[in-house]
C-alpha cells in the first residue's frame, strides 16, 4: 500500500454509529475497533484472545490511542460487535478498499462466492453465510454481504454488486448466481460476466450440452475458438481445454441474458502419478466476445476465491471454528478478519511466509505490526 493511498486506521470506521447508550460508554468505539484489528492481526481469533493480547500490549497501544479506561473486557468487545450495524460496518470496509485500491486493473477477475462459518449459529439457528467479492489477481476482498442461508445468495449478490466499482472488470459467479437480473446488475456496473450454467438453469445447460455433443461428433464443421492449458504439479497433470462459441440462436432463450455474446465448455482432465484420472466438464455463458484464452484464464482465476480466500480464512483465521453467535457478532468479526487479510496483502514491505507466519511476525514485532496498520 503506497503512502499516498494509506488511510489512518482511526478514520476507517468514522461512518459507523456507536450502538451503545452514550451515558454508559466507557470505551471509545473507534479505539475498541483499532485494538481489535491490532489483536486479530497479531493472531487473536476470539474476543477472549483480543482482550488478553491487548492487555499485554496496553502501553504500546497507548502510543497511538488514549485508552483512558484501559482495555475493555471480552464481554464488552463481544457486545459491541454484536450491536454494530453490519451494513454500516460493511460499507466502511468498502469505502476503505476504495481508498487503498482506487481502481482495479482493466480485465481484473472479480470472483463472487459464498462461505458458511459452520459453528457461528446457535442450536436450531442458521450459521452465518457470507457472500464476498474477491479480486483474484490482487488477492483482496472488495466487499461482502451476509445471507441467512446459501439459497439467499440470489438476493444478496445484486445488493453486493451495487456497492462495488467494477468498471472494466470480469465478474465470475458459480451457478447460484446465474440469473438474468444478476447479469444485468453486472452490466450496469460497467463489467462483463461469466456465469456457470448448471442445474439451476436446466434448459440453458441442456441446450449447451446438446450443442456440444453435436460439435464433438463433427468438430470441423462448427466455427469455434479453442485454448488448452497443461499444468504439472507434485505428480499431478491437469489439462484444461476451453471451447468458445457464438452460435447464440442454438441456446435456450438467449434473449433473457443481457448483452450475451458467447458461451463456453471447459473440460478438465486430471492424472495423478500416472494412474488415477478424473474428468470434469463445465459450461458457461458470457457477455465477453468469443476469446477462448481469456475465458479459460478467467474461469481458472475464479477458483482462487476458494484457495486464496475461503481456505485462508479457515486455516489462518479459524473461521469455521468461530463460535460468536449473538446478533451481528459473527458477521462483524468475519468482516474484521477480511480487513486484516487485506492489510497483510497490502503490506508495504513483503515478508516471506503465509498468513499464519505474517500474523506470528506481527505478534512479535511491534515495528512490523505498525507498518501493516499504517502507523509508521
Amino acid at each position: 500500500m503506497s503512502a499516498e493511498n494509506r488511510v489512518r486506521l482511526v478514520d476507517v470506521w468514522v461512518g459507523v454509529r456507536d450502538p451503545r447508550q452514550a451515558t454508559k460508554v466507557e470505551h471509545d468505539l473507534i479505539e475498541l475497533l483499532v485494538v481489535s484489528v491490532s489483536a486479530v492481526l497479531s493472531g487473536a481469533d476470539t474476543f477472549v484472545e483480543i482482550e488478553a493480547w491487548a492487555k499485554e500490549k496496553l502501553e504500546r497501544l497507548r502510543q497511538y490511542l488514549k485508552l483512558e479506561q484501559g482495555i475493555p473486557s471480552h464481554d464488552t468487545i463481544g457486545r459491541v460487535f454484536a450491536a454494530i450495524d453490519p451494513d454500516q460496518f460493511g460499507a466502511a470496509f468498502v469505502r476503505w478498499v476504495g481508498q487503498v485500491l482506487p481502481a482495479l486493473a482493466n480485465g481484473e477477475v472479480v470472483a463472487i462466492d459464498g462461505k458458511t462459518s459452520r459453528r457461528s449459529g446457535r442450536v436450531g439457528s442458521t450459521p452465518l453465510h457470507l457472500v464476498s467479492a474477491f479480486a483474484a489477481q490482487a488477492g483482496l476482498v472488495l466487499g461482502q454481504r451476509a445471507t441467512a442461508e446459501k439459497s439467499n445468495e440470489k438476493t444478496a449478490i445484486p445488493e453486493l454488486l451495487a456497492t462495488l466499482a467494477l468498471e472494466g472488470c470480469i465478474v465470475t459467479i458459480d451457478a447460484m448466481g446465474t440469473q438474468p437480473n444478476i447479469a444485468q446488475a453486472i452490466r450496469n456496473r460497467g463489467a462483463d460476466y461469466i456465469l456457470a450454467a448448471k442445474d439451476n438453469q436446466p434448459k440453458l445447460a441442456e441446450s449447451i450440452d446438446d450443442f456440444f455433443s453435436a460439435f464433438e461428433a463433427a468438430p470441423g464443421k462448427t466455427p469455434h475458438q479453442f485454448h488448452e492449458v497443461v499444468e504439472k504439479d507434485h505428480g499431478r497433470i491437469e489439462v484444461r481445454r476451453c471451447y468458445v462459441f457464438d452460435q447464440l440462436d442454438c441456446l435456450h432463450a438467449p434473449e433473457r441474458w443481457p448483452d450475451l455474446q458467447s458461451f463456453a465448455v471447459i473440460t478438465t482432465e486430471r492424472t495423478i502419478r500416472g494412474k488415477a484420472t478424473s474428468t470434469d466438464r463445465r459450461t458457461y455463458i458470457s457477455s465477453l466476445a468469443p476469446d477462448a484464452q481469456r475465458m479459460n484464464h478467467s474461469v481458472r482465476m475464479h477458483w482462487r476465491v476458494e484457495n486464496t480466500l475461503h481456505w485462508c480464512m479457515d486455516v489462518a483465521f479459524g473461521d469455521d471454528q468461530m463460535r460468536a453467535c449473538t446478533d451481528h457478532a459473527a458477521h462483524n468479526l468475519a468482516v474484521l478478519r477480511q480487513f486484516v487479510l487485506n492489510l497483510i496483502r497490502l503490506a508495504p514491505v513483503k515478508r516471506k511466509g503465509g498468513l499464519k507466519v505474517q500474523r506470528l511476525i506481527a505478534a512479535t514485532s511491534d515495528t512490523f505490526r505498525a507498518e501493516l496498520l499504517g502507523l509508521v
